[in-house]
């Protein structure tokens, strides 16, 4: 946009009482780091690039786009002055629509652990002014239990989680998800944490890493990696998010140049370190015990009637909610669940491809 002030290939900023200061340039036509996609990250300053970049069937940097919307609201049927919970707010694609079911009468309890992102997103909807009543808790989703007795609420008519790591936290690389992006290899989703990826690798021991590996991300060469990780160690700590990936890239026969070649040509083609950024984020932030915790709790946190609808993107978190409502219905605490898991339609992929792995499996808690 020639002459736009906040553009950083072109004009100048000014500042106020001095000289105009240019902004660094980026390089090439468009901007590929995060920080220079600031215009993507500004919506509401700038809506015809977010249409923009939707239209090329990506996400704008910053933002996250739900995951199989209309199969989660006919699993989840919430209606006008129920209460419903979102233990996963993220961006506030799902609470959104879920809100605009609830009604002024309804309430909203929007749950994260990921601190920043909660507050950015309580921001938006505040500023949105939806009219339900909504409380936000920065804790984790299998703390429910906690947040009713918290609210003073014998329960919830509609719980959802979205287990999935979203688009915000990927996209930035100082939060060091992502493959994609040098960074730190930090992976916490709750910042309180103590322990990073860097030092979680640091210490594990090759057993436990190629234990990790095959439980949390069906890596199929997990004895390979974690000799060739623990060995990389040993000459130098492993801290940003490119020296595991090269790591890995290695075992798995690429050079960088090589495999950047090879995605270029293939761009729908899965990174080999994908597996093993997954199993590394799943143990830092201890994923697992957590999503135990809150299917255990869940027949308690639903009143008679609620509805549950949990999305899983990876076979570890699939096989536990599937197991969970199986066993709750055998014991007579769910009247219903899921026959089989919904997945995204051909054209949603296609919109969107990150709703290529999910998994939604629904219960509904028994009535007396």
């Amino acid at each position: 946009m020639p002459g736009d002030p906040h553009d950083p290939r072109d004009g100048e900023t000014p500042a106020p009482g001095g000289p105009h200061k240019r902004r660094p340039r980026y390089r090439g036509t468009h901007p590929r780091r995060f920080a220079e996609r600031y215009k993507e990250q500004d919506p509401a300053t700038y809506p015809e690039m977010e249409a923009h970049v939707r239209a090329q069937g990506r996400t704008p940097a910053g933002s996250h786009v739900p995951i199989l919307v209309a199969e989660v609201l006919e699993a989840l049927a919430p209606e006008s002055g129920d209460v419903a919970a979102d233990l996963t707010l993220g961006y506030g694609g799902h609470a959104r629509t879920l809100l605009a079911r609830l009604g002024p009468t309804g309430r909203l309890l929007a749950v994260d652990h990921d601190e920043p992102t909660l507050h950015a997103t309580r921001a938006r909807l505040e500023a949105e002014g939806l009219a339900t009543p909504t409380s936000f808790h920065a804790v984790h989703y299998g703390a429910l239990a906690d947040v009713l007795a918290r609210e003073g609420l014998d329960g919830c008519d509609v719980v959802l989680a979205d287990l999935g790591l979203s688009s915000m936290q990927i996209d930035d690389p100082a939060r060091g998800f992502s493959y994609r992006h040098e960074g730190p290899l930090d992976m916490r989703m709750d910042r309180r944490r103590s322990r990073d990826a860097a030092a979680c690798l640091a210490a594990i021991s090759e057993t436990d890493l190629a234990a990790a590996l095959k439980e949390n991300a069906d890596e199929p060469d997990a004895a390979l990696l974690a000799r060739a990780i623990v060995a990389a160690r040993a000459l130098t700590p492993i801290k940003t998010t490119s020296r595991l990936a090269e790591v890995v890239l290695t075992v798995k026969g690429w050079t960088l140049p090589r495999w950047k070649a090879h995605v270029r040509a293939n761009p729908r083609e899965t990174h080999p370190a994908a597996r093993t950024f997954q199993a590394l984020r799943i143990l830092v932030n201890d994923e697992m015990a957590g999503l135990e915790r809150l299917l255990r709790g869940l027949p308690w946190c639903l009143r008679p009637g609620g509805r549950v609808a949990v999305l899983s993107f990876h076979s570890g978190e699939t096989r536990r909610v599937e197991r969970a409502f199986r066993e709750g219905f055998e014991a007579g605490f769910y009247e219903a669940v899921a026959d089989e898991e919904v997945r995204a339609t051909a054209a949603e992929v296609g919109r969107n491809p990150r709703a290529a792995s999910a998994r939604l499996r629904w219960a509904r808690r028994a009535r007396p």
